[in-house]
């Protein structure tokens, strides 16, 4: 592999949005409060900026199809622009677009901005619709739904490595819940209540297994990072957090016709791998200090911690019993409360994950705080078990 991104970009600042119900605010508006942070935080103006990436997924978020409404949003000073879209991967592509940039040297300060207004697309996990995915995958999916996909996931993973259905929900009760207590410790979050094992384990099934608190939920909201150069990080902030890797990997097709064996994720596992090789990380689970995931559904929690190499093969339920991944645990994993209580609004998620990494970094995490945090990862995962695209980030200090 190539010498890669390791320490050559540095985020200087960053910004996100309440996530949540935001019927009073457009996507221009949840733009416009995450850009207002991340410029504050960042200490710079407009006019440094010199490019701007736009991760959004949904037509109803596009506000225009190309990425010079995003700009006007922003009132933006006739800057380079470009608009994302790889599905719930949108923000983190954004985030890379604008890393891969600096580290060319193309520019010197670049923005990466993800924004969504979910709740404006009536999506709820229910059978896609045309203006979601189009014809084609209106014809070969037709009774498709999340909920369904991620569940068999699930009842693949019991199945292969032999645990009881009733062990198998209340490990995914567990993952839930851990991050519901960790989601009502933030401000920003969607949801703020903890709920206990018991009622996520007598809560209504959506498709066995999975009930209603193992599917995050449906929301809106933005995220944003300003990165600079490495040499030129410190000029800005004392505090600044380096990149050490970023890697994507998609599907190759040959998994979903022939050899998905629905227990992991493969593009997570290259991803992770690739990542791993990047960042000069030996023993992910001992190195890695802290994780952002992609828990759309508690069992995607579960595999990744696997596919991530944070635990053996069939063995992450052992670790979520010990309390692992708790906040106070060896490796926490979703310390901001994770898209459980975030909701996934599809092109923010990447960028709010980073969001939680930077504050942690810095010290800045309030009660969350993790204590002496050296590397943070964060993972998306776009699409379902069989076919998705998936990010993994490194970053420390």
């Amino acid at each position: 592999m190539a010498e890669g991104i390791r320490d050559r970009v540095a985020i200087i600042g960053m910004g996100c949005t309440k996530f949540g119900e935001r019927w009073d605010m457009g996507p221009e508006d949840l733009m416009v409060e995450a850009f207002s942070e991340t410029l504050e935080d960042a200490g710079i103006e407009k006019k440094d900026i010199e490019a701007a990436w736009f991760g959004t997924c949904y037509e109803e978020t596009n506000i225009g199809k190309g990425a010079v409404s995003h700009s006007i949003a922003l009132k933006l000073p006739f800057i380079a622009t470009t608009r994302i879209d790889n599905w719930c991967a949108s923000g983190s592509e954004a985030l890379r677009g604008a890393c891969y940039a600096v580290a060319a040297g193309a520019y010197d300060i670049c923005l990466a901005l993800g924004v969504e207004k979910l709740k404006d697309t009536g999506y709820g996990g229910l059978p896609q619709n045309e203006v979601q995915w189009g014809t084609l995958r209106r014809l070969i999916d037709s009774n498709y739904t999340a909920p369904g996909m991620f569940a068999m996931l699930a009842t693949g993973y019991f199945s292969q490595y032999g645990i009881a259905p009733d062990d198998g929900k209340r490990m995914l009760a567990m993952v839930s819940s851990k991050s519901h207590r960790n989601g009502a410790l933030n401000p920003k979050a969607h949801l703020r209540r903890e709920v206990t094992v018991e009622q996520i384990m007598n809560a209504p099934i959506i498709a066995w297994p999975l009930g209603l608190f193992d599917c995050c939920g449906v929301s809106d909201g933005a995220a944003a990072a300003i990165v600079t150069t490495a040499e030129l990080a410190k000029k800005f902030r004392p505090d600044p957090v380096y990149v050490k890797s970023l890697q994507i990997a998609s599907s190759s097709g040959q998994e979903m016709l022939y050899s998905d064996d629905w227990t992991h994720v493969e593009s997570t596992l290259h991803a992770a791998r690739r990542a791993y090789v990047e960042a000069g990380v030996k023993v992910p689970r001992e190195e890695i200090s802290m994780a952002e995931v992609h828990d759309c559904f508690s069992i995607t929690e579960a595999v990744t911690m696997e596919d991530l190499e944070f635990s053996p093969r069939g063995k992450v339920k052992e670790d979520i019993e010990s309390g692992f991944f708790e906040l106070n645990g060896t490796l926490p994993v979703q310390p901001d409360g994770g898209l459980k209580s975030f909701g996934h609004p599809v092109g923010a998620s990447g960028l709010r994950m980073m969001y939680e990494m930077y504050k942690q970094l810095q010290g800045k995490a309030g009660p969350r705080q993790i204590s002496n945090p050296r590397l943070g990862l964060t993972h998306n995962l776009g699409g379902v078990p069989s076919h998705n695209v998936a990010s993994v980030i490194i970053v420390g200090l």
